[in-house]
């Protein structure tokens, strides 16, 4: 059969014999030589057949783009001139001696080469033939040598895989769980993991001490770029380490996975505290490739005659920030009202702007409809603050705290892509010192990260001020993605309780839900952590594609469909009264 990949050929196999096999990617015809160009996972290999063997030569000529071939041929030197140096084998070609056709191909909906022409609804369609493309074969490759180097890491560092569950009870722990009517027990669902987490904690308190799994999971939510209804996380889970420890590992993991893959130095991450990765990037996930900050400029504006910013400045749960953008001042005034729509998605209701033309001038060398409400000696203030040069604009935010943190950090991410403002490759951090709880907005708690992370405190002090306590947990960011997260986990049964206490979870609704696993505190569980990594995201990140369906095989569309299967779709009436479900009819 086969004797060589395509993409596999080179200057050292000249006047080797080969048997190529694979598509035709694009056929020639040059003065009566025809060349095909053939392709495999490998890559390509240019294949010349002239008219001196008659019969492989009129079986060339009929063949197509995507028609399945075998040949055999000989290696050969390309003509003077005719080098490509952006093909790996473009040193070399094959002169065709037999060919054969092992399976004709009708045209396909699209052009391997002409795909950005294409909507992305056609190609999912066709995933088998997008798959195809170079590149996205190129990412899947990728990807395999990323799991590949995880699971290295971990088998080598005394991590045992071991599967999970995927048929489960629902369990809360921040999104809609998919659910699976049970044939068996009528009127009763399975759950599709939204992660292995309760599962992991049992395998602690079984003793096996370090666990792995590259796990899929399940999510029923609202999509977009980095998201999808399944995604696969590396799992990991561990007895008898610190938050410190944990990190530690992962740490190496990640930089050693960068430095032998692409040949990336990380450098150490340093370690930020929630509050104020809050305070000074708007995000608990901050992108330090720039270096832009948001200040808070509330203690200035609290005396000023001008209830936009005054309100919030005075109100204990507002937030006045400020954003410099350097060299911002050549923004048009339709550019600034582009943005102003983009703040609105977050909820902010406006986006107040001064643009410094001349500092030297004060206030008079400012450009902005607000300074006359704001007064000469604020105005300079700011300024001060913020260390305005001429040329820069600054953006205001004026609201609740949480409003103005999530649109003005969204908008320095926005500005800084726009105007060309990221200053480095990769910038990863931790983020470390989470609230232990956030407010619902109808005046209870509910967990920041899940219900079974540990506070930094004892029961008394939880008891005592929910609201101010702060969790074991643990996020690392890289370019303003979460890759990973995770969290030192309550082992003992007294604070587990007292969690779902201040979480509204009665003792009979905690026995209900997580019974299990509150028995299996009562028979000695270790202190025990973990974190678990998106591979979908760090794959995307370290292949620079915009989306994680591009490092998928088979994704799902933004709404969650499958154009290639149409799922979800249509089951028989006797497979729905199998499991005794009768549909409703909407009106």
């Amino acid at each position: 059969m086969r004797s060589h990949y395509c993409g596999e050929l080179r200057e050292e196999h000249i006047g080797e014999d080969v048997t190529l096999m694979g598509w035709v990617h694009r056929r020639r015809d040059h003065g009566g030589v025809i060349f095909l160009d053939v392709r495999d996972r490998e890559g390509i290999s240019q294949v010349v057949f002239d008219p001196d063997r008659e019969e492989s030569f009129k079986l060339a000529d009929s063949v197509r783009s995507e028609f399945v071939i075998e040949l055999r041929g000989t290696v050969r030197a390309r003509p003077e001139g005719t080098l490509n140096k952006d093909m790996a084998t473009g040193g070399i070609e094959v002169l065709g001696k037999e060919l054969v056709i092992l399976n004709k191909a009708e045209t396909p909906p699209f052009q391997l080469d002409e795909h950005q022409q294409v909507g992305e609804d056609v190609r999912l369609r066709h995933r088998y033939i997008d798959l195809r493309r170079p590149e996205i074969q190129n990412k899947l490759r990728f990807r395999s040598k990323v799991t590949s180097a995880l699971r290295t890491y971990l088998d080598g560092h005394g991590f045992l895989d071991i599967e999970t569950p995927i048929l489960t009870r629902a369990t809360p722990e921040g999104a809609r769980d998919y659910l699976v009517p049970s044939r068996t027990h009528e009127g009763s669902f399975f759950a599709l993991p939204q992660s292995p987490q309760l599962f992991k904690q049992l395998l602690m308190v079984s003793g096996f001490d370090r666990y792995y799994q590259i796990a899929k999971c399940f999510r029923d939510e609202d999509l977009r770029a980095d998201r999808q209804p399944e995604f696969t996380q590396v799992d990991i889970e561990t007895s008898f380490m610190n938050e410190e420890e944990i990190m530690g590992m992962a740490e190496e993991m990640i930089r050693g996975v960068f430095q032998n893959l692409m040949d990336v130095d990380l450098g150490e991450f340093p370690r930020m505290p929630y509050a104020e990765a809050m305070r000074r990037f708007g995000s608990d996930k901050p992108d330090l490739r720039i270096s832009m900050e948001l200040v808070d400029v509330a203690d200035l504006m609290a005396t000023v005659d001008f209830k936009v910013f005054a309100g919030p400045a005075k109100d204990p749960k507002g937030r006045v920030a400020a954003l410099k953008v350097p060299g911002g001042a050549v923004l048009t005034r339709k550019q600034i009202d582009d943005y102003t729509k983009f703040v609105s998605i977050y909820g902010a209701r406006g986006l107040a702007w001064i643009k410094v033309n001349a500092l030297e001038d004060g206030v008079e060398g400012l450009q902005s409809p607000i300074v006359k409400f704001l007064g000469d000696d604020v105005s300079m203030q700011i300024m001060q603050r913020l260390g305005a040069k001429n040329g820069d604009i600054v953006f205001f935010g004026a609201d609740s705290a949480k409003i103005v943190s999530e649109a003005i950090g969204a908008l320095r991410i926005k500005v800084a892509e726009d105007l060309g403002l990221i200053e480095r490759e990769w910038a990863p951090l931790w983020v470390v010192d989470f609230p232990m709880f956030e407010e619902t907005g109808k005046g209870g708690l509910t967990a920041l990260h899940h219900p079974f992370t540990a506070p930094n405190c004892s029961v008394d002090e939880l008891k005592s001020n929910p609201e101010t306590a702060l969790s074991r947990a643990y996020d690392m960011v890289l370019n303003g993605t979460e890759l990973g997260g995770g969290s030192i986990r309550i082992h003992d049964q007294d604070m587990q309780k007292v969690v779902f206490k201040i979480l509204g979870i009665e003792d009979e609704e905690a026995q209900e839900k997580f019974g299990f696993l509150l028995n299996a505190l009562k028979y000695g569980a270790p202190p025990h952590g973990g974190l678990a990594f998106g591979l979908d995201r760090l794959v995307m990140l370290m292949t620079g594609s915009d989306s994680i369906r591009e490092v998928i095989a088979f994704p799902k569309t933004q709404s969650a469909s499958c154009m290639l299967t149409d799922a979800p779709g249509e089951v028989s009436a006797a497979q729905l009264h199998e499991l005794n479900i009768r549909l409703r009819k909407t009106p």
